[in-house]
């Protein structure tokens, strides 16, 4: 990993705006990987705040649907919850009813993870995906063009939780990671996958955000109770989107609602 990682950080007025500066973005991204190598391969996080973010990308009624190249996409998932797809928790049912049920999205283009099976049995399914999709061989990582990213109030991201063995996990593509303070199991890309991804960036949204956010990036390394901090893409370069509540407790953006911090290791 480099040792410095540059942060940029982009703020918008409400959760709404946010939405549409995310749903932008992601199309951008999106625009770019396939000029450059015909297809997009991107991992997106369940969660509130990027609900309205796909229910944008979906709406016929904004630019967004007819500018994404959906026929290249290849949709996979950051984490899951350990529920059936139908299960009012599930992380793929809220993309399915924000954005799959709106989209042309063939199920051969769709990657999900068996939150149905056991934990272990689910992350290893996922794992095996991943090396058939990618043609993985021996220690390779998958690369992504696109993971898109969200932060809990307790500074998780993905399904990385503190003080979390998942935290810890560097073998693995995909892993079954016990979160004792939720009485419960995720499964989670593990966060050297995350890192190799071409393109990173969270989508945060809330007052509740706005402390943790500040001690991930401006307070001292302490990775087991901020697992957000391990996020420091291979590109050096992490880029955050933000609603104002959540962004209080940041440097002032420039008169551009945009942001700049540098992280060294």
């Amino acid at each position: 990993m480099p040792s410095k990682l540059n942060v940029t950080y982009v703020v918008e007025q409400n959760p709404a705006a946010l939405a549409w500066r995310a749903a932008l973005h992601l199309v951008e991204l999106a625009e770019g990987a396939f000029a450059a190598r015909g297809r997009v391969r991107m991992a997106i996080s369940g969660g509130n705040t990027p609900r309205e973010t796909l229910a944008l990308l979906a709406d016929p009624a904004h630019p967004f649907l007819n500018r994404m190249p959906w026929h290249a996409v290849e949709l996979f998932f950051v984490d899951e919850r350990p529920v059936p797809p139908d299960h009012p928790e599930s992380n793929y049912r809220m993309v399915r009813e924000t954005l799959l049920d709106h989209i042309n999205l063939s199920p051969e283009q769709v990657f999900r993870i068996e939150g149905e099976l056991e934990p272990e049995i689910a992350a290893a399914h996922y794992e095996f995906e991943l090396r058939r999709t990618f043609r993985l061989e021996g220690a390779e990582a998958p690369r992504f063009d696109i993971i898109t990213l969200g932060m809990g109030d307790d500074a998780h991201t993905a399904s990385l939780f503190p003080h979390t063995e998942g935290i810890h996990e560097m073998g693995r593509l995909v892993y079954a990671n016990h979160v004792p303070q939720k009485d419960t199991w995720r499964i989670t890309l593990t966060w050297p996958v995350i890192n190799h991804a071409r393109e990173v960036f969270f989508l945060i949204a809330g007052e509740d955000k706005a402390q943790p956010l500040h001690d991930v990036f401006l307070g001292p390394k302490d990775v087991e109770s901020l697992p957000s901090q391990l996020i420091w893409p291979a590109s050096g370069i992490l880029t955050v989107i933000l609603d104002k509540a959540a962004a209080a407790a940041l440097p002032p953006p420039d008169a551009d609602g945009t942001g700049h911090l540098e992280r060294a290791r």
